[in-house]
């Protein structure tokens, strides 16, 4: 008699389902370069006369324009954003929800709570065919923001610029250096200023920050304390 082959029996398992990506809006899983510095800047805060706070602004839509002024292609882009493109160092023009800052005769950076992909595209196709470029680069800088009657104070331990409302008017802004960190320094009020590393700058930054505001949290030196001692 034949030998019967009988193939053994498959093991039956539980159906297995791979794990899936929420689905969500992928905004909800992003973390801005100095969000581990949250807490500290929080405790970092100085009240009363010298006061002085810091705070991470993140998420920006930040895109780099590249475009001829006075072409037809920089006024198309000027229709769009509601502003004539600065013209002079130090200038930021206001537009319909964006702010447009002065980087090099040609170059210019637009900020704005657009989406990303949008506001490049909108930048883009009124560029046209002509030359320039409107390149996506909100996540190469994030933005911290400096306010209260020390600000100034804090800044001038590391600017190299004259910080005086004489030379540095509200609503200016220069690419300039702080400490060893390239930024791009705003003055968005009489007390308020915005400074804008790049992202991979952020922690060195803020924690220099922390550091030149540390003086601040200590009483201010009365007239009594600095007298000079007698002579006997």
């Amino acid at each position: 008699m034949a030998e019967q082959l009988i193939s053994p029996a498959r093991p039956t398992h539980a159906t297995q389902t791979r794990p899936t990506t929420p689905t969500g809006s992928t905004a909800e899983l992003r973390r801005s370069p100095a969000a581990h510095l949250a807490p500290r800047f929080a405790e970092a805060e100085v009240t009363g006369a010298r006061r002085v706070s810091l705070r991470e602004v993140p998420f920006r839509t930040m895109v780099g324009l590249r475009a001829v002024p006075g072409s037809d292609a920089a006024r198309r882009i000027e229709a769009r954003l509601g502003t004539p493109l600065p013209a002079r160092c130090g200038e930021v023009s206001v537009g319909t929800g964006s702010s447009v800052f002065w980087l090099a005769p040609d170059e210019f950076l637009v900020v704005s709570s657009t989406d990303p992909a949008e506001a490049t595209a909108a930048l883009a196709e009124a560029l046209g065919a002509e030359p320039g470029s409107a390149v996506d680069l909100s996540a190469n800088r994030t933005t911290f923001e400096l306010s209260g009657t020390s600000a100034r104070d804090v800044l001038e331990k590391g600017c190299p610029l004259d910080l005086h409302p004489r030379a540095f008017a509200v609503g200016a802004a220069y690419v300039t250096q702080l400490g060893p960190v390239p930024v791009l320094l705003w003055k968005t009020g009489p007390e308020t200023w915005e400074v804008c590393p790049r992202a991979s700058f952020a922690d060195y930054l803020g924690r220099w920050l922390l550091d030149a505001m540390a003086e601040f949290k200590t009483a201010e030196p009365t007239a009594a304390r600095l007298k000079a001692p007698e002579v006997l």
